[in-house]
This record gives C-alpha cells, sequence and structure tokens, in this order.
C-alpha cells in the first residue's frame, strides 16, 4: 500500500468491529449511555464490567472505552474525516418496510436517505404519515449505525415528488436504459414498482443503470448504495 493510501485509509478510519460494541453518546469528554443503550448492552449482549466497547458523538469522533456503571474511556478521541456524502432516494414500496431499506444503505455508508414518491407510486404518504413514521426511521439508521460501527448517523428525510431535487448537483434517476453509474453520480433516485413514467424520465437528470438485470424496487435501492459507495471508496 503506498504512503498516500495509508494515509487516506487512516483518516477514513472507524471502530474496526473487533473493540467490542459500538453505540453513540452525547459527549465524548462526559460518557454517559442513555438507558436503552445501557441495558441493550448489560441484558442482550450481557457486556461485563471492563468489558471493551466503543463510542462515537454521531459527528465523526470516536473512542475506545470500557462498560461499567461508568463508561472509561480507553483510548484517546479519534476524529474521522468526512467522506463525499452520497445518497439514495427511494420509492415506498408495498412488498417491503422502508425500514429494511433504511438499515440496509445506512449499513453500506449511505450519508443521506430520502423517502420519495412518484407518479406511478402505488404506496402514497402525506406529511402526517411521515411525520408519524419519521421517529422510527431514525431509530433504524442510529440502531444500524451501531451495528456497522459507523461515526456519523444519516440523515434520513422526506420528499413530497422528485421534482424536489430539480437543480441539485449530482443527482441522477435510476432506470435500465442508462448510463453506467460515475463518480460525478452522488445521489440516486430509484423508482417504484412500475418504474419512472416519461415526463420524470425526461426531466434533466442523468439516467443511470445499476447492472444488468431488472431488479426489485428495494433492491435497486439497495444496488445504488452498493454502487456509490464502492465508486466513492475506491482507491
Amino acid at each position: 500500500m503506498s504512503e498516500d493510501r495509508a494515509a487516506r485509509r487512516s483518516r477514513l478510519r472507524g471502530p474496526d468491529g473487533l473493540g467490542g460494541p459500538h453505540v453513540f453518546v452525547a459527549n465524548l469528554e462526559a460518557l454517559e449511555l442513555d438507558d436503552h443503550d445501557r441495558h441493550h448492552l448489560a441484558a442482550a449482549l450481557r457486556l461485563r464490567p471492563g468489558a471493551a466497547m466503543t463510542v462515537s458523538d454521531g459527528d465523526g469522533r470516536w473512542r475506545a472505552c470500557r462498560f461499567g456503571d461508568r463508561i472509561e474511556p480507553a483510548g484517546e478521541i479519534v476524529e474521522v474525516a468526512a467522506p463525499t456524502p452520497i445518497g439514495v432516494g427511494f420509492v415506498p414500496v408495498k412488498t417491503t418496510k422502508p425500514e429494511f431499506v433504511v438499515q440496509k444503505l445506512t449499513e453500506l455508508g449511505v450519508d443521506e436517505i430520502v423517502i420519495c414518491f412518484s407518479q406511478r407510486s402505488v404506496v402514497r404518504w402525506d406529511e402526517a404519515k411521515w411525520h408519524k413514521l419519521e421517529p422510527r426511521l431514525d431509530r433504524v439508521a442510529r440502531e444500524a449505525s451501531m451495528q456497522s460501527r459507523r461515526v456519523r448517523v444519516p440523515v434520513v428525510s422526506y420528499a413530497g415528488s422528485i421534482s424536489d431535487f430539480a437543480g441539485h448537483s449530482g443527482v441522477a434517476i435510476a432506470d435500465p436504459s442508462g448510463v453506467d453509474l460515475a463518480v460525478e453520480h452522488r445521489f440516486v433516485l430509484v423508482g417504484p414498482e412500475g418504474g419512472w413514467d416519461d415526463a420524470e424520465l425526461a426531466g434533466g437528470w442523468p439516467v443511470v443503470a445499476l447492472g444488468s438485470q431488472i431488479l426489485r424496487a428495494e433492491t435497486a435501492a439497495i444496488a445504488a448504495g452498493v454502487l456509490l459507495a464502492s465508486i466513492r471508496d475506491r482507491p
């Protein structure tokens, strides 16, 4: 590995998963777990006093610690450089809960996850439905970030229509007729079971393909996350 590549890996490195479970705290200088996280570590994971763990502030910093009645620091605070952000907007479908897609995109390292809707959407939400589900989706993203040892929790948000993305740079729309995903594409919109209508495909966004197969809508959203992360993390 070249020196430049090694330095880049070092700047981007979060917990490697070998240092025990990972949780989020408000302050890395005053280590306090919330009741839910403490119960999960002690009861579900059966963590014993003195066991290794890692904590993060969710804003790119983390440190090694040891579990107990008081969480004790066991290492210096490490600041991880922010990667180039990537995002996926997906249309909910009847066959798969949006929690599943949010969980998998979080595990893949996607930074912005947007629930959006199209002309051919079968599932329809309004603002009231979104506000009811938002806390749960935020919790799913947080828990998936802990499981995957992320040091930044992705932002999960809602867009009533893909027209909300008009004028945003780096946005592409996924369709089998498109070109290969490339480095200039930083956010991919994935449509519903019936695909995009002609007006949406002609909306001015680059059209990108996610492979040679026809994918289920939820699979396509996850595939978009895989491809975006792979391109971004390429040395």
